[in-house]
């Protein structure tokens, strides 16, 4: 094979392999197409599917469990059967189809028969999205052990300076099509597009990740003549799986006490497998046993996707000279990745070791495992601060009532039970709760007006009392935060003639329009009534909902005397409060995901990275369906109680790894090796001796034979 390497002679360009510009193209596109998916994924489940926040995130860790476990198949696939440049090329373009397929689904206006803004078959768009999420698991997984590896075949023996660059380079693109697509998918997605109505712009947010994962297959096919292609070598996996197999198989065959106990339970495989191999699978097993408790770390760190970015939805992303978008927030991620791997490498690591200390790769991990605990416990505190400033809505067997005084002059409200409510003009109470349906309002006029009214059991009402009294009436109320960081609102029109406003249609007098949502920023309103008009222009926050009173005596110069009464308060809990959480989150990767793939790598055989990668990437997909199960099953009251219970968890399972970690031996793996070669070289050395001195007794007993021979004839 390293022949065939060599003498394929491929053009070079400031000593590096031309065919590497392909594959580090390739690279950014495909991280852009994937991580630029995924950044609005968990939004798209929930506020166009319309799945509830538990449905949105177990969905989405299936689908990032699911593209954890596929890189094995991947790698079972290159190594067996097809090689990787054709397993690149073939699961690319499924990954590609699934791209074009999510994007697709994303489309509203292919059900909107009624052309209202939204899909009349659900069903339909699920069924499309999950084909595509299926599709494009198996293809970025099944690629991911596949890309690097290839790229590193493309380097001769002479050239390992800039192979070691190119992977720097390598895992840079990763970083940075992470960061730019987390920056640009949000954007897209706050956009407006649709062939009828309106809507975000989800097919352009997926769209564009689509577009990106096709260039990257483009970019590759165009270098194919370049390339050094390999054969299939193989797969370890396979190898070592039957090993193992074949050992258990035969330890219970040979269960019974009748049969000497061997040191191992893997050198039951003796009788097949080659020593060599199951020396190098005994140091293996020790560092997958190490691997147990791993899986809560990632059950923690892959929620910034999911529980964080729907966290952000309920805060205000407003930092002055620009909005941030909820999915957005996710970027801090790789910015502080960038910034916290050199800075720990070149200072913090040394600077420990300058100090005496034994900071091992070990206590690094578990040290990493403490801080993801105490980036959930900020989340946890950022929650119960999220919580205070949510509305206090009804229970069931509750009901609440708000009363707004459309009238000219000062009114006094009586409602059994409940202090006198003395109203201005244009004024509204706060919200009153009730545990009866049915209640009685009088009102303090000339002569007094009594009424009766049934609440809705459950809900919020608002009471208007418009000029003429006699005809107050109740209104429902929004039940809900506005979604997606939107804002709620509507008008009372206090005039005598009908209004029409922008986006809101026609109000008839003392009527109330719908609820219509606003994005965040300034919106303008015009307000027109026969041949007057003016412009009502106001600042919306995020999250919120208004109601407007337009009195009868309304300025048409400048729409100046439109009251404005709080429904719901707007987001005030502000996004900077997630960066600790971030910056815990990220400080706990670098120093437990970086530090536990080295430390695995130097405590197994060279041959056996990809055995240690299957299973390193095993703990992530395990991590995440832990994530599904908790939302699914725990269904805990309160988000905050939820990440105090995972942190609780990873400290319960880091005093666990701890433990493990105290009792664990360091190895060499390359001597351990050395001296398996040796015993095997003496046990073949003492063979050959044995088989010697047979060879000697056979020809001195045939020696002795023919003496006899001879004897007997004489």
């Amino acid at each position: 094979m390293d022949e065939k390497k060599n003498k394929k002679k491929t053009p070079e360009c400031c000593g590096y392999p031309v065919s590497i510009f392909f594959i580090v193209v390739n690279e950014f596109c495909e991280r852009f197409s994937y991580y630029g998916m995924r950044a609005v994924l968990v939004l798209y489940f929930r506020y166009f599917l319309r799945w509830d926040d538990d449905l949105a995130t177990s969905i989405y860790h299936a689908f990032v469990a699911l593209c954890y476990l596929t890189p094995i198949l991947g790698a079972i696939i290159a190594d067996s059967w097809l090689g990787k440049f054709k397993t690149i090329i073939y699961l690319s373009i499924v990954y590609a189809i699934g791209q074009v397929i999510m994007a697709v689904s994303t489309v509203h206006d292919i059900t909107d028969a009624n052309r209202d803004g939204k899909p009349d078959n659900l069903t339909f768009h699920m069924a499309l999205s999950m084909l595509g999420l299926i599709l494009i698991a198996l293809g970025t997984g099944g690629i991911k052990p596949c890309v690097s590896a290839f790229g590193g075949d493309q380097f001769q023996e002479h050239q390992s300076r800039q192979l070691n660059t190119f992977f720097s380079v390598f895992y840079l693109c990763i970083n940075g099509g992470s960061l730019l697509s987390t920056l640009i998918t949000p954007v897209l997605r706050a956009q407006k597009c649709g062939i009828y109505t309106q809507q975000p712009c989800y097919p352009l947010a997926f769209g564009v990740p689509a577009a990106l994962m096709v260039v990257s297959l483009v970019v590759f096919i165009t270098g194919s003549g370049m390339y050094i292609k390999t054969d299939p070598e193989g797969n370890i996996i396979g190898s070592v799986c039957k090993c193992i197999g074949f050992a258990i198989k035969n330890r219970f065959r040979h269960r019974s006490s009748k049969f000497p106990k061997r040191e191992h339970w893997m050198d039951w495989a003796n009788e097949k497998y080659d020593k060599l191999l199951i020396a190098q699978i005994k140091m293996v097993l020790k560092v997958l046993f190490l691997y147990i408790p791993l899986p809560m770390f990632w059950t923690l760190f892959d929620q910034k996707g999911s529980r964080w970015t729907l966290q952000a939805t309920t805060m205000t992303g407003d930092f002055g000279a620009f909005i941030l978008q909820p999915d957005q927030m996710q970027t801090v991620n790789p910015i502080l990745i960038l910034t916290l791997v050199p800075i720990m490498d070149k200072i913090v690591f040394p600077l420990i070791q300058k100090c005496g200390l034994n900071f091992s790769p070990l206590k690094r991990m578990a040290v990493g495992m403490l801080f993801a605990s105490m980036a959930f416990v900020c989340a946890a505190l950022v929650q119960i601060e999220i919580d205070k400033t949510l509305p206090n809505f009804p229970s069931s067997s509750e009901s609440q009532l708000k009363v707004v005084n459309m009238g000219s002059g000062q009114l006094t409200v009586t409602i059994p039970s409940n202090e006198p409510l003395l109203l201005e003009s244009l004024k509204s109470s706060d919200y009153l709760t009730f545990e009866q349906g049915d209640i009685t309002v009088s009102l303090s006029t000339n002569p007094v007006i009594t009424k009766a009214f049934s609440l809705n059991m459950g809900e919020r009402q608002t009471l208007i009392i418009p000029s003429d009294p006699s005809l107050m009436n109740l209104q429902e109320d929004t039940m809900s935060k506005p979604e997606e960081g939107k804002n709620a609102i509507r008008f009372v029109n206090g005039l005598t003639a009908d209004l029409n406003i922008t986006d809101l249609g026609l109000i008839e007098p003392s009527a109330v329009s719908n609820y219509t949502l606003v994005s965040q920023g300034t919106q303008t309103f015009i307000l027109r009534s026969g041949e007057q008009s003016c412009e009502f222009s106001r600042k919306f926050g995020f999250g919120s909902s208004y109601t407007y009173l337009i009195p009868s005596t309304l300025s048409w110069t400048n729409c100046s005397s439109i009251t404005e009464v709080e429904d719901i308060r707007p987001n005030s809990v502000h996004m900077a409060l997630q960066i600790p959480q971030y910056f815990l989150i990220t400080t706990g990767e670098v120093m437990f995901s970086v530090t536990g793939l080295q430390f695995s790598y130097s405590q197994a055989p060279k041959n056996m990275k990809s055995v240690l990668q299957a299973g390193w990437l095993c703990t992530n997909a395990v991590g995440n369906m832990i994530v599904l199960i908790v939302a699914e099953l725990g269904k805990l009251p309160k988000q905050w109680a939820e990440y105090v219970l995972f942190a609780s968890l990873l400290v319960a399972v880091n005093i666990i790894f701890s433990f493990m970690a105290y009792f664990y031996t360091y190895i060499d793996p390359a001597e351990i090796e050395a001296q398996v070669r040796r015993e095997l070289e003496l046990e073949s050395v003492d063979k050959d001796k044995e088989n010697e001195m047979l060879a000697m007794q056979e020809k001195d007993s045939d020696r002795q034979n023919e003496q006899e021979v001879k004897q007997t004839k004489i």
